[in-house]
């Protein structure tokens, strides 16, 4: 990957090339960006650049043996660790294991998910983590010669997901590397992350991609009227993977942006605010049938639809600028947005994150969406003052 094939992030690239001209590369760095910013195409762009070896004034040559490699992500002196799932052959699964599927994985496309991966790797609703024996073969592996470049490159993607007893065994090798050693932590959540582990890391903040970006990136691969993929670009607000599937679902539907999670989401706050037992109880097999992920995904979108519904509310005068729905979400939000207020939006969006953290853990997600209907049944009810 090089950095011209990247949209976006044009300051963030020029400081990284920078440093590489001054030599002035931190051996630990850590890329922080929301889901869909590029930050992991960023950080195997600017290994790429370090290992160059026809470097150009602002990019890797892309042709030179080391590029070549780089481009097929199979450079020996390239390293990942990356989230793995434990299955009944791998009781102890490394990022080794999943090399391969990696590979395909990350060349097809510049933007990357969690759970796009989980789904690649095929978990069946397991949670990936990076454990305890990843860290005995990045220290093995770090502790050996370069092959070919003058750096030792290791990236490691959602550093979040690493457990404390990997990370623990990582504190002496980040702060004190062998020469010659880059390591990037690529992460969505800072703070999930040790802090012993961010305090010995350089912070690189990747940028959410600007409107005009998405729509460039979406006109490449879809035709599509222009207001649809205005509408696109404002819910997406940076994230070009939901950039992506709002215009993949919109071509499928033939009209505006339209998924099921809007579906979802007005009959929950319908149901709800007219306590509607047996429709919530419909609408909880309904949503059970989505699988734990795509559960975590209506959460995402259930919390944007509270935030934009609350802004709505509260800067009235400031609709157009400041709200990012689409036609038909904008059209529910007219009448919805007044039941949005001070006094239950921190309720709404504290219970649909304690959701979304139940669900991770793999609690029975029925009853935990039915916990999470009962209380909105009572949130939306209360006055504004």
């Amino acid at each position: 990957m090089i950095f011209k094939n990247i949209t976006g992030n044009e300051l963030i690239k020029k400081r990284l090339i920078d440093t590489v001209k001054i030599n002035r590369i931190s051996h630990a760095q850590l890329f922080l960006g929301i889901e869909g910013s590029g930050k992991l195409a960023l950080a195997i762009a600017y290994a790429q650049y370090i290992c160059c070896k026809n470097k150009k004034e602002d990019d890797a040559c892309g042709v030179c043996p080391s590029c070549n490699k780089y481009n097929k992500l199979i450079h020996p002196d390239l390293h990942f660790v990356f989230p793995v799932v434990k299955t009944a052959k791998l009781t102890k699964p490394i990022s080794d294991d999943f090399i391969k599927v990696w590979r395909e994985f990350v060349l097809k496309s510049n933007y990357h998910s969690y759970n796009d991966w989980l789904e690649m790797m095929g978990s069946d609703n397991s949670q990936g983590g990076i454990f305890t024996q990843e860290s005995q073969e990045i220290i093995k592996k770090l502790n050996l010669k370069t092959y070919e470049s003058e750096y030792k490159v290791m990236i490691i993607w959602m550093a979040d997901k690493m457990n404390i007893s990997a990370a623990n065994k990582l504190l002496k090798l980040i702060e004190e590397p062998p020469p010659k050693t880059l390591f990037i932590l690529v992460t969505e959540n800072e703070g999930e992350i040790l802090t012993t582990i961010r305090s010995r890391t350089q912070l690189i903040k990747i940028s959410r991609l600007t409107d005009d970006e998405i729509i460039s990136e979406l006109k490449k691969r879809h035709e599509a009227d222009m207001n649809i993929l205005t509408d696109i670009s404002r819910i997406a607000n940076g994230n070009m993977l939901l950039a992506e599937r709002l215009a993949v679902e919109t071509v499928r539907d033939s009209g505006g942006v339209n998924t099921i999670y809007f579906d979802l989401f007005t009959k929950l706050m319908r149901n709800a605010f007219a306590t509607n037992i047996p429709a919530l109880l419909e609408w909880i097999e309904e949503v059970a049938k989505l699988g734990r992920e795509r559960q975590k995904f209506f959460i995402d979108y259930a919390l944007r639809m509270i935030r934009e519904n609350f802004v709505m509310n509260t800067a009235k005068e400031h609709t157009d600028k400041l709200v990012y729905l689409a036609n038909q979400e904008l059209d529910f939000s007219k009448k919805f947005h007044p039941y949005i207020h001070k006094n239950n939006v921190i309720l709404l969006s504290e219970e649909l994150n304690e959701t979304a953290s139940n669900i991770e853990r793999n609690a029975y997600d029925k009853i935990c969406f039915l916990d999470m209907a009962l209380k909105f049944s009572k949130y939306l009810k209360i006055k504004p003052q």
